[in-house]
Order: structure tokens, then C-alpha cells, then sequence
């Protein structure tokens, strides 16, 4: 039972839903809107908001070593601290959107759109 457990496996081991989360958000942050399915967009947001709220005191080299830990992609940590962390730093939290779309044609899972605001 997993009650009250706090996050979702996504059915894969702690490696490969670190890889897989990786991966999505440095997806997301170089292209803005990304689709994929409704799960993996609920555990991405967690992911992809803790990293802003990280970016947006820039500034400091600091900064930069945290967010590159985290992401390990030099193009998207640059792209995340310089243009993407300072549209929000007036906002205190939300800093992503997710639309549901469709349901995918081979296995009816629920698609979604997860953007940054």
C-alpha cells in the first residue's frame, strides 16, 4: 500500500526515473512546451519548479554549479538561469502550466502538454 507515499515511481527504479526526469526537464526548459503522458508531467513539475526557484537568485557561480548538478546539460543550465529564471522573479511559485490532451491510440494512457508560464 502506498499510503501517503509522496511521489510516484512511474514504474522504473530510482536511477532510471532520475535519468528520465533529467531528461524532461532539460527538454522542457530548451523548448518551452513539451507532451508527454499525464504521470510523467505531475512528477516533472515538482522537478522543474524547485529548479527555477534555484535559478532565480543569479548571478553567483554558485547558481550556476547547483542548477548544472541538477541537470547536467551546460545549453540548458545557461538558458535557465539567463533568460528563463528572471521572467519570474515576481511570481512566487507556478511557474509551470499542464493541459490535458488526448488519450494516446496504443495503450489509452492521458497525454498532457506541460509548458512554462
Amino acid at each position: 500500500m502506498r499510503h501517503r507515499h509522496g511521489y510516484s515511481k512511474l514504474g522504473r527504479d530510482s536511477a532510471h526515473r532520475k535519468a528520465l526526469l533529467k531528461n524532461l526537464s532539460i527538454s522542457l526548459i530548451n523548448s518551452g512546451k513539451i507532451e508527454t503522458t499525464l504521470a510523467k508531467a505531475k512528477a516533472l513539475r515538482s522537478v522543474v519548479e524547485k529548479l527555477v526557484t534555484k535559478a532565480r537568485n543569479a548571478g553567483d557561480l554558485n547558481t550556476h554549479r547547483v542548477v548544472f548538478k541538477e541537470l547536467q546539460n551546460k545549453e540548458a543550465t545557461k538558458k535557465l538561469i539567463n533568460e528563463v529564471a528572471p521572467k519570474y522573479n515576481e511570481r512566487n511559485g507556478g511557474y509551470t502550466r499542464i493541459i490535458k490532451t488526448r488519450m494516446r491510440r496504443g495503450d489509452a494512457s492521458p497525454m498532457a502538454f506541460i509548458e512554462l508560464v
